[in-house]
């Protein structure tokens, strides 16, 4: 049976570790290559690195915090933020990122997640989709987007992009079905409703998205109790869970949820 894994976060800005809630509110946590050589000591399995402004601010992710923190880490690292083309993917990988995290240069160029699987392998590649629960639906038309996975009626969620600042006018269900075909080998989903809010994963979300395709989803988005990380894996059959503000500020370690997940019969990789 394969391991659960469970992934610390560092989303990034000005070179800083930063976390708000539904994406709003940022307030510091940290030095990024401290945290992640920290995290790595800890038990983590594999380690996330968003910078969460690069596309909003149209440039380019930083590198050199990217090789920094991947001199500090001996685990999986996995790098997201202004990643627009294969070249660019192509850097991280050799700055020393094991996989890249492909949101927002999507939906101008869907292609790129195939490209990219088929240059670098699917191992590589992770599609990150931000949704939120539709409360009304806006006139947001697509571009570049087969009218297949746009929102309708029947929607529940709805994509966006550059740092969950744009509404996309697609549907999250079916998006992550598309990324999956497209050769994504991971999905990292996050429920922007639950972000930061420390009120649980969105269960609901989960299984909608893990009962449409096979490869892999990571969890994000609303981790506040162990409890929580058990029910993203056995309810929402999530294959990692990913949190940031729990453990930044100390709510409780990487060890803490291992044990309890471990003495709850959820198999895990044991580092305590």
């Amino acid at each position: 049976m394969l391991t659960k894994r469970i992934i610390p976060c560092l989303d990034v800005d000005q070179g800083r570790v930063v976390k708000g809630v539904s994406f709003v509110n940022l307030r510091d946590a940290g030095d990024p290559v401290e945290m992640a050589r920290f995290y790595d000591l800890e038990g983590a399995d594999e380690l996330v690195f968003l910078d969460i402004t690069a596309s909003s601010d149209n440039r380019n992710i930083m590198k050199h915090v990217v090789e920094s923190v991947s001199e500090q880490v001996f685990i999986p690292f996995t790098v997201g933020g202004g990643i627009r083309k294969i070249q660019d993917i192509r850097e991280m990988l050799e700055s020393g990122a094991d996989k890249v995290s492909l949101n927002s240069a999507v939906f101008s160029n869907p292609d790129i997640i195939y490209e990219s699987s088929q240059f670098f392998g699917s191992q590589c590649i992770v599609s990150a989709i931000d949704a939120k629960k539709i409360t009304s639906h806006a006139n947001v038309v697509p571009q570049n987007i087969s009218k297949e996975y746009v929102i309708d009626s029947s929607t529940e969620w709805e994509v966006f992009s550059h740092g969950g600042r744009i509404p996309t006018g697609i549907d999250a269900v079916k998006w992550a079905k598309f990324m999956a075909e497209m050769g994504a080998g991971e999905i990292l989903l996050t429920s922007m409703d639950r972000d930061g809010q420390e009120s649980g994963y969105d269960i609901q979300l989960l299984r909608s998205v893990t009962n449409e395709i096979s490869v892999p989803v990571i969890a994000s988005g609303g981790a506040g109790s162990m409890e929580d990380f058990k029910k993203a894996v056995e309810l929402g059959q999530a294959d990692a869970v990913l949190a940031a503000s729990t453990f930044h500020f100390g709510t409780f370690s990487i060890n803490q949820v291992k044990k309890y997940l471990h003495d709850s019969d959820v198999p895990i990789r044991k580092t305590f």
